[in-house]
This record gives C-alpha cells, structure tokens and sequence, in this order.
C-alpha cells in the first residue's frame, strides 16, 4: 500500500486526509505542536459559499466579487469552478459534524464581509475555524486509517534523486520535539498543507506556527513560487501593548461597524443621533468606506497613521445593538473582557496585521506544485490550503474565500491520489546528515536574527513599499541567510533554527517579488511606481 503523508492539520490537511482514509489509504498527518495549532482554529469570520448550484444569480455575485477583490489578477476558470464547488463541500463538512450556525428557524445564519456584495458567509459565531477544527480533529482522531504525528516538525523533503527536482519526492525527514530526535519518513505521496507566513512580521494574527515551512522545503526541492508579494494585512488587529495583535472579525463591520480617526471620533461624537459612517477618513479611499476590501482599507489605515503619528484607529460599534454584537461576536467579548471593553460600547482600538499569503506554490487544478526548472509538476507532491497559489485569490484575497479554496483543493489533491493510485516504493532512504554536529549553545543570536527579520520586514516590507526599502530588506535578508546558513551547516536541527531559516528564505521570495513589481495591484503598493506615472 503507498504511504501517504500529509504535513499540516489544519482545515486542508485534515479534510485530505479524512478523504483519503475514507477511501481505504493509510495516511500519515505530521503537525508541529497539537493538531489544533492551526491558523485554521484561529480563523474568525466564517466560510463564503454558494449552497444551491442552481442559484445562478449568487453564483455570479460571488464570482464577480471574487473578481473584483483580485484586481484583474484571478484566474476566472478558477475562481468560477471553486465557488460552483462551493455547495457540495460544505455539505461534506456539515456530515463530518461542523455545526454552523442557524436562525430561529433552523436555517442557516450568513453574514456579510468587506468586498462582499451579499450575506453569504457561514459561520459559527465568531469562531468558525475552531469549530470547522474541532469537527475534523474528531473525526481524524478516531479513524482507524489515520496516524497522528503531534510535536513533529518537518525540516526537508528527500527528493528521489539528489538535486534532480523534477524526480519527484520521496519522503521527508523530520525532528521530534520531544526527545530531539530527526527520523526519515518515507512518502510514496507527499501533501504539504503548511498554512503561511505571518510570523515574517513584527504584527500578525498568525499563531506561532506560521512560519513558511511548507513554502521554503518545497522551494528548496526545486517547486516554482508565485505571487509572493501578495502579503495581505488584516485591517482590524486588535491594537493593545499588553496584548498580542487579536483578530476583530471583518463581519462585525458587516454588522454595521465603522472605523474612525481620532478626529472622526471627535465630530461624530460632537453630533447627536448621527451614524458614524459618513466621518470616516476611510471614504476617501473607497466609496464602500469601512467595508471595502482588505487592501483598501488596510493602505487607508496605514496611511492615516503615519500622516497623524498615532498607534491606532478606532473600530466604533456604540451605535449597534450591544446585546445583539455579544450574542454573535462572544469570542471576541471575552477577549475584550481582559481590558474592560464592551462591543456596543467602547472604540476599540485597531491597526493592520500580517495576515495571509495570496501568494505561494504555483500548483495546477488538483494541487500538484510545478518545477521551476521545467515547468512541469513535481511528481509525488501536493500542495493545498494557504502554502498554494491556486490563482483564485488574484493580487487580493476576498475575505472568507481562503477555508473555501482550501477545502476545495484539499478534495480534489486526494480525488486525484484515489483515482491514480500511487505505487509503494520501498527504495531505502538517506539518514540525515548528522556527522561531526553539535548542539547549538548560544541560542541569543538566533534571537536576535529572527527579531531583526522581523524588524526588517515590519519596515521595509509592509503595506506600503518603495523600492529603496525594499533593496534595503534585499541585502539585510542576504546577510541573514549566511549567518543562519552558517550555524545550520555545523549544528544539530531545534525548532528555532529551522523555523528562522525557512522564515529568511521566505522573506527573500517576498522581497524580490515585489522588487521585480511594475505595477501596482491589490496588496502590492509601491509608491515609486504611482510617483512614476505622475499620478
């Protein structure tokens, strides 16, 4: 029987598996820390879909909108086969056990989203990704063909030939966090589902495992990379010193919500009864105001902070029914509950946080990464969920498409596998190079390396960018990479050194990405290129 790993137990990951484990293959899931350390669990909003195909009408309201969120850089055929997809995947999350939420009569509960022309998002309160975790995570848990591998970290794929990417993949060797021990696992089909890149930023919303694994490993073993300047900042980050960045939901805009400036918040609050959209600064970049799309709202909220100085801007929700915000968002309430802020009360203050990579492995219509060299798939690998850039998103994700894309490739990646039926290959392995390396002692300047990365990015790669910036991050990150290069050739793998490696070489593809950029689309904005044009 073929040996199938999946690295990543996140929505992709799992639901590939659950696939493939259904159809009789025994599947191997390696996950970093627990299976329900996923940017999965951390996803708020909810999942965009479609449920009647028959509806031609929300079909292309959501195309378009999709389209339209892109900035002309989606793949229409993409784009359209997904969302047409849409109902028969949800269906198939709903038998796994997701409980989405429902009205008074049973029916399903949409909310709406910036770029969102409709209510069309499901959603489970404000912690969609938990319960969507929660649901897989069960059912894997106790199915008989699926295996488990908590607080592993892969660290490279073994290619089946050395330096010859187009030979495919055979396996990949791995580090045991819990005795730092590194084993060879074997893959006869290898499927990264590795989610993204966030901690490359000083401000995320990322958990702590979004550190580009997926991405660079691939890369390294030959894959080709797109799209990679296409980081996107969510606009609405939770913005306390005592507190981590904490993602406020872009459906409590679509519930009504509006961002403010101080000097908006003064005149609004000047004025009795008044509704506080028409005094947000964010209508001088979008006639859609708060509830344009994240690029959009996240430059003008950039923007404004660097013309004022100030750490933050306001998301205002004293005009909305309080008990009606709790009721939806208490996820969100209990976080607020550490400062002493209330939904339908209190400004809550936010600024712009790394959020997600549009950009990624260039894979084809069922997950297959393509070689750089040839340009041809990389037998034996797959690439889904966020590691992958299917061309759905274009230059600019529309929010709540990501666990739709996700769940859709991750059923076409195993349809594919079940329908070709891989071969075993019991060819022996290379161990991993241990020889004459030793435990790295001194630790600080790995420390300080990753907080100079993510420095560096943080200020020379952000939401605005200019091409002095970004040569500047070009040589820092250059420097970086020896350095790391230098101690990961003479000591013994930790999580911190691989993580940082795969972190450097990922912030090197974004950079020169966006150094290459001779326009500006969706979430790339190079203000050189606008002085350019004399705009």
């Amino acid at each position: 029987m073929a040996r199938i790993v999946i690295i990543g137990s996140g929505i992709a990951g799992l639901f590939a598996a659950l696939r493939l484990a259904d159809a009789g293959h025994a599947v191997t899931v390696i996950t970093k820390q627990r299976p329900i350390d996923s940017s999965t669990n951390w996803a708020q909003g909810g999942i965009a879909a479609i449920l009647d195909k028959t509806d031609g009408v929300g079909l292309e309201s959501h195309i378009k909108d999709t389209l339209a969120s892109g900035d002309g850089m989606c793949d229409e055929q993409v784009v359209r086969s997904v969302i047409e997809e849409s109902g028969a995947r949800i269906r198939d999350l709903l038998n796994i056990g997701v409980q989405f939420e429902t009205d008074v009569d049973g029916e399903f509960h949409f909310v709406k989203e910036g770029g969102h022309s409709e209510r069309r998002i499901l959603h489970a309160k404000d912690a969609t990704g938990k319960e969507i975790e929660r649901a897989l995570n069960d059912a894997a848990s106790t199915h008989s063909n699926i295996i488990l591998k908590p607080n592993t970290l892969a660290m490279d794929l073994i290619q089946t030939e050395h330096q010859n990417p187009s030979k495919g993949i055979a396996g990949v060797w791995c580090l045991n966090q819990e005795n730092d021990t590194v084993f060879t696992e074997p893959a006869d089909i290898l499927m990264l589902a590795t989610g993204g890149v966030g901690q490359l930023w000083s401000q995320t919303t990322n958990p702590p495992v979004a550190t580009g694994d997926g991405l660079a490993m691939a890369y390294r073993a030959g894959a080709a990379v797109k799209d990679m300047a296409f980081i996107q900042f969510h606009p609405t980050a939770l913005a306390l010193k005592s507190d981590r960045p904490f993602l406020i939901t872009e459906a409590m805009r679509g519930e009504g919500g509006v961002i403010l400036d101080d000097e908006g918040l003064r005149n609004w609050q000047a004025e009795s009864e008044v509704p506080p959209g028409p005094f947000s600064f964010t209508l001088n970049h979008s006639p859609l105001g708060s509830m344009a799309t994240r690029d959009i709202v996240a430059r003008a909220i950039d923007q404004r902070l660097k013309e004022t100085g100030d750490k933050h801007v306001y998301l205002i929700t004293s005009h909305l029914d309080q008990k009606h915000l709790q009721d939806h968002f208490p996820n969100i309430q209990n976080r607020l509950n550490r400062h002493n802020l209330k939904l339908g009360r209190d400004p809550l203050p936010v600024s712009p946080a790394a959020h997600y990579i549009v950009g990624g492995l260039a894979v084809d219509e069922v997950g297959r990464p393509h070689c750089r060299e040839s340009g041809e798939v990389l037998p034996s690998l797959y690439a889904i969920g966020e590691v992958a850039c299917t061309g759905m998103h274009g230059a600019n994700r529309l929010a709540s498409n990501s666990l739709l894309e996700a769940v859709v490739y991750a059923a076409r990646a195993a349809n594919h596998i079940i329908e070709s039926t891989p071969q075993s290959n019991d060819s022996p392995l290379p161990d991993w190079r241990a020889d004459g390396l030793e435990n790295l002692t001194e630790h600080v300047s790995l420390t300080h390396d990753r907080e100079s990365l993510c420095n560096t990015m943080s200020r020379e790669v952000g939401i605005v960018r200019r091409f002095t910036r970004l040569h500047r991050a070009s040589r820092r990150l250059q420097l970086l990479s020896k350095e790391v290069d230098f101690m990961w050739r003479k000591a013994l793998p930790s999580r911190q050194i691989v993580e940082l490696r795969n972190l450097i070489l990922v912030g090197q593809l974004v950079t020169e990405d966006a150094l290459n950029r001779t326009e500006n689309r969706g979430l790339h904005y190079n203000k050189d290129l606008i002085e350019d044009e004399g705009l």
